[in-house]
């Protein structure tokens, strides 16, 4: 018997809309056809064929979390790879190379999952919404351990340069599924899988030679390696994926081929996302106690666990074919939390506590919703989430 869980997050036009769904994506990226895609086919054919795909994919997003966690024990501040902050010790040189593994690992995990499902036979709207879900998510941590690779010092961004960095992040992968949402055709960005290589080599540097080895200077330009980290990271993003969202975007225009036949529908996934990164910005810069720069890492996993939760809503709107919602009800939390640091003295001196209690709030809301949208998927397919099997119906 399937286990019932309260509430109900999915209504019968998006559940019904789930049993049209059909996925399509174009994959033009090089390094995609030519490197992983070679080294996953072979890799795939490893795994019983009695181990569900969706267990893959949470295997998988739950090493990307807990080299996130292991970071954050080892570098709460990301204090410790900066030479500006001696009093905090450098991270163990163990912890590079776990997070390198758990990195690799996750990485092969999240190219196989499909290739695994379409082999059982069990491929479907579930397991395409927990990959990219879990990847929405994932969003938040593989930047901010790369930022425990260069620190918060010297030769590095500061903390509010990292805020809009995870932001640039952040959009480039909603990009993906806004231009979905409009054309019916997932284009995967070619900066996924070199973002990956980019992480695991940081990785390996790191250990190999500690964090000393990022602190170079480039004379020529004048530039720190964090620096030009950052800059690569917005010139990839911005370069790569808003153009190529919106010519093809364009092209399904004017072959009158989008989903969305008003321009207000095709922006609406844009909505709840422009107003939180505008409440967000004016809070990490007009912080009454600076909290980007008194606890950044706190005030970033509540910037992710909110936009994961949205770019969540955005998925399950076109794979369903679904209008997309143009607020997220995670905004009032943020917004009165906002509220009371702002206009209240009591709670103005209490900031980072109250940015702690509303991060846990929706950590814990986020992970609810998510349980309860694949129960309710699992009921409606008759499926069972972490089995190649179908649920028992009794």
């Amino acid at each position: 018997m399937s286990l019932k869980m309260p509430g109900r997050y999915l209504t019968e036009e998006q559940l019904t809309g789930f049993d049209h769904y059909k996925y399509c994506s174009v994959d033009t990226s090089p390094i995609s056809n030519y490197v992983m895609h070679p080294f996953w086919n072979s890799v795939v054919k490893l795994v019983p064929p009695w181990i569900a795909p969706n267990l893959l994919t949470l295997v998988g997003f739950l090493l990307t979390v807990t080299n996130a966690l292991l970071l954050a024990f080892y570098d709460y501040s990301f204090c410790a790879s900066s030479d500006d902050y001696p009093s905090y010790p450098p991270i163990p040189s163990w912890v590079w190379i776990v997070c390198a593994v758990n990195h690799f690992l996750a990485h092969t995990l999240d190219g196989i999952d499909g290739k695994h499902a379409r082999r059982t036979n069990s491929s479907g709207p579930l397991g395409e919404l927990m990959d990219h879900g879990m990847d929405s998510w994932a969003s938040l941590f593989m930047p901010t351990c790369l930022y425990s690779v260069f620190g918060c010092g010297d030769f590095s961004c500061s903390p509010l340069h990292v805020f809009f960095i995870l932001w640039n992040v952040h959009i480039c992968f909603l990009l993906s599924h806004w231009e979905k949402y409009n054309t019916g055709i997932l284009y995967l960005p070619w900066g996924y899988d070199i973002s990956q290589f980019v992480l695991l080599m940081a990785y390996l540097i790191t250990y190999f030679k500690s964090y000393k080895f990022w602190k170079f200077l480039v004379p020529a330009i004048n530039l720190s390696s964090g620096e030009i980290v950052e800059i690569s990271l917005y010139v990839g993003s911005f370069g790569m994926s808003l153009p190529v969202s919106l010519y093809n975007i364009y092209k399904g225009y004017k072959a009158n081929t989008l989903k969305q036949k008003t321009f207000y529908e095709g922006m609406r996934p844009l909505f709840p996302v422009v107003t939180f990164l505008i409440m967000t910005t004016l809070w990490a810069v007009f912080s009454p106690s600076d909290i980007i720069n008194k606890d950044p890492r706190i005030f970033y996993w509540m910037v992710g666990t909110v936009f994961s939760n949205i770019c969540c809503r955005l998925i399950i709107s076109q794979m369903s074919m679904t209008q997309c919602e143009a607020f997220n009800w995670m905004l009032y939390p943020v917004g009165l939390t906002m509220g009371l640091v702002f206009g209240v003295p009591l709670f103005t001196q209490r900031e980072n506590l109250m940015v702690w209690i509303l991060t846990i709030f929706c950590i814990l809301a986020h992970i609810y919703y998510a349980v309860c949208v694949v129960q309710e998927m699992c009921q409606h397919f008759g499926l069972s989430c972490f089995s190649v099997k179908k649920a028992s119906q009794d």
